[in-house]
């Protein structure tokens, strides 16, 4: 199952993107890790997603995309904020050079935009946002792969 949602705006993305940290947050899924997968096409919203995303848990933080670095962390509290893009990733192994496996051990939410590129090295996600053009704005298909996920795609659609 999934659900859809209307972005119509900036403001409406931003808030999307706060509404779904609130939950992380409320749930404590920050302490068994959360995977949320990031797929759309280039300029679809998940960079700025991310960073609205980390800018609830820290606001003012400087976001910038990962995109040649592949990875940037953010710590907030005792958890940390792991945003990925591997759209420059060359071949799934690049990941154990930059020791996937343990930046992703515990008290993290990891977004990771482009992760079929990361496969099969990535451990699976518990969400998976699709960022859709659509008219004047955006769409987003949110679908919970893991139980945890599930829980979390039932909450944003009692919301929404």
């Amino acid at each position: 199952m999934s659900i859809e949602i209307k972005l119509l705006n900036e403001s409406e993305s931003i808030d999307f993107a706060r509404e779904m940290a609130c939950l992380v947050e409320k749930n404590g899924d920050f302490k068994d890790g959360l995977m949320v997968y990031l797929y759309g096409d280039l300029g679809a919203g998940k960079s700025f997603f991310s960073r609205a995303f980390v800018q609830y848990f820290i606001p003012g933080q400087k976001v910038k995309s990962p995109t040649y670095t592949i990875v940037e962390s953010y710590n907030y509290s005792i958890n940390t904020i792991h945003h990925l893009d591997l759209y420059r990733l060359c071949d799934p192994e690049e990941l154990e050079y930059l020791a996937i496996r343990d930046l992703l051990k515990k008290n993290y939410v990891a977004l990771i935009e482009w992760p079929q590129k990361g496969a099969p090295i990535l451990p699976k996600a518990d969400v998976e946002l699709e960022f859709v053009y659509q008219d004047e704005g955006r769409k987003v298909v949110v679908k919970g792969v893991s139980d945890k996920g599930r829980l979390l795609e039932q909450q944003i659609m009692a919301t929404n």
